[in-house]
């Protein structure tokens, strides 16, 4: 049964990294503008696409004009998303008859979509309209998921440049991955969903008839269309309340399957991609080692702390070899910590358990994930972005040890991009703990914490971490729909993307107009073991020196507390 379990975690990731490999190379001419193969099918639309919005693809920007253009979109797809809501009431296709959301959810809701957050921190099968959700979130899926993927290709383009201003064209960039990359991924993985009993219709519910008798209504709705580009965009933001556990979601252990590797694929194909513009090769394969080695870390480590016996059944003298509690039996222990871990890794958010059972070593796991800034393999560009930060650190420490200038890809790395990289890296820490720390001593955002204490604080720590990460999970013990919450997470999404994106694309244009060196006998090699393990160090190390302290407060504190009760009753007799 164990090598079972570590058979389907395993081949997950290994599945992942195989598929990635050749969309890697797709995205790679997408991001070059070279031709996909699919222009006979998609250019047409491309070009009619270019000319009503009157972009010019050969028309390079400058970072500011490219960061400029990504704002101008984002606060466009912001307020559109905000009028959907706040207006759904009159709109068509709301057979529930939902009214419009307050403006506070309204504003939590567009800003989590815009930046990929989507924490939905409410039953949105009951209360968002048809046309919300497809003319909606599913547009914002494919337009932030294109965002974040227009920044890796710009910051890749900047490594493979020789001199010069140019990122290349945002909205060439935006238009080529929503067409050229996730509409046709999204299409594929809808149609495996729908033939696997995902629900894909426009109707607003159907009757059923359960066997204790009488009619039961069931809400259903394009719900395979968006679960697709919901995984693949790393939004995560379901059409029902309960995520990826709710069988019309998530029906079978093969839809499991292929939502784990879909919301893993792409993240690593970006860095595939990399390789390809670049033309570094091994050492965009040395990124995705780092990638994957640290998710099967991180995967295997919770599913091991699920496997531990559950606290209050051992309490009640009902030992239990599992932690089964807020977990599907559909899935078990294997299927529930792979979906996620990969989850949370891939910043998509969604989730087949609830992070609120798991054991404090396993939702401490989960939290230290998010807290690692976006890399595991990170979201869609995001991930590689994220993880070029870190590359870039490792260098450094490289260089300083051996008394050399640093450099990666052939580009000296400077105090300009030192300094961009730490502002960049420092985003999501201050955002993170700079929100925790108001919300820890604020009655209105005590007030909504299911337990006080150690797992109190988790709660607490992983709602501001999983805003500030774009992730969009939480702890179910946070109750997330009150002003204070719907305000303080919309502003720390902004933050967490914006505050990330617009420094990489400065980094972008300071690396571009650098010119590009030939490699020496001392220039420190990048796609090796060494690098590797380098990389991997400098991700720890920053997780571990930001967040140890809050992480010590909170579930470790937590789990020395569960081990000591434990400990406990096993030395005293269980009375039947």
């Amino acid at each position: 049964m164990i090598l079972y379990d570590w058979l389907e975690i395993a081949g997950a990731i290994v599945l992942s990294v195989l598929l990635a490999w050749p969309l890697g190379i797709h995205i790679g001419k997408v991001w070059s503008g070279e031709p996909t193969g699919l222009e006979p099918v998609l250019g047409g639309v491309e070009r009619l696409v270019f000319r009503l919005a009157g972009v010019d693809p050969a028309r390079g920007q400058t970072w500011s004009a490219y960061a400029l253009s990504l704002l101008a979109f984002s606060a466009a797809g912001f307020g559109l998303l905000y009028a959907i809501l706040r207006l759904q009431a009159l709109m068509p296709f709301n057979p529930q008859g939902a009214g419009a959301l307050s403006p506070d959810l309204a504003f939590n809701m567009a800003m989590g979509f815009v930046t990929n957050a989507d924490g939905e921190p409410f039953r949105g099968d009951a209360v968002v309209s048809l046309f919300a959700r497809m003319a909606g979130f599913t547009t914002q899926n494919f337009a932030a998921a294109a965002t974040t993927m227009s920044i890796a290709a710009a910051l890749s383009r900047a490594f493979a440049s020789r001199g010069g201003q140019s990122l290349g064209n945002f909205w060439s960039d935006l238009i080529r991955n929503a067409l050229y990359v996730l509409l046709p991924l999204a299409i594929v993985v809808a149609l495996i969903l729908a033939a696997l009993g995902v629900p894909q219709t426009v109707s607003g519910g159907v009757a059923a008839r359960p066997i204790e008798g009488g009619v039961q209504a069931l809400l259903v709705g394009p719900v395979a269309s968006q679960e697709a580009i919901k995984q693949l965009a790393t939004s995560g933001g379901g059409y029902f309340g309960a995520n990826s556990a709710h069988p019309f979601e998530n029906p079978n252990a093969v839809s499991n399957l292929i939502e784990m590797i879909a919301m893993n694929t792409v993240g690593f194909a970006c860095g595939f991609a990399f390789g390809r513009v670049v033309s570094a090769r091994s050492d965009a394969r040395s990124l995705v080692v780092v990638m994957a080695l640290m998710l099967v870390a991180t995967t295997g480590g919770l599913y091991l702390a699920e496997r531990q016996p559950t606290p209050a059944l051992t309490a009640a003298g009902l030992p239990s070899a599992l932690n089964m509690e807020g977990k599907e039996v559909r899935f078990g222990i294997a299927g529930s910590a792979g979906f996620v871990a990969m989850s949370t890794g891939s910043t998509t958010g969604a989730t087949n358990a609830a992070l609120e059972s798991l054991s404090p070593s396993g939702g401490g796991l989960v939290l230290f994930v998010v807290l690692m800034g976006q890399t595991l393999p990170g979201g869609a560009g995001s991930g590689l972005y994220g993880l070029l930060m870190m590359a870039i650190l490792a260098v450094l420490v490289a260089g300083l040890l051996v008394g050399r200038t640093p450099e990666y890809l052939g580009k000296r790395i400077g105090a300009r991009e030192i300094k961009l990289v730490m502002l960049a890296s420092l985003a999501l820490p201050a955002t993170t703990l700079g929100l925790a720390a108001i919300s820890a001593t604020a009655p209105m955002a005590l007030a909504t914490l299911s337990t006080g204490g150690p797992h109190g604080l988790t709660e607490l720590l992983y709602a501001c971490a999983s805003a500030a990460a774009n992730n969009g999970s939480s702890f179910a013990g946070i109750r997330g729909d009150t002003p204070y919450w719907n305000l303080a997470l919309g502003i720390a999404m902004a933050l967490g993307r914006f505050g990330v994106a617009i420094p990489v694309l400065a980094l972008a244009g300071s690396i571009a107009s650098k010119p590009k060196m030939r490699p020496t006998n001392g220039t420190f090699p990048t796609d090796g073991l060494l690098f590797v393990g380098l990389v991997t160090v400098i991700v720890l190390i920053l997780a571990g020196l930001q967040y140890f302290p809050a992480l010590a407060l909170g579930p470790v504190n937590e789990q020395f507390e569960m081990m000591r009760l434990l400990k406990g009753q096993a030395s005293s007799p269980v009375r039947p």
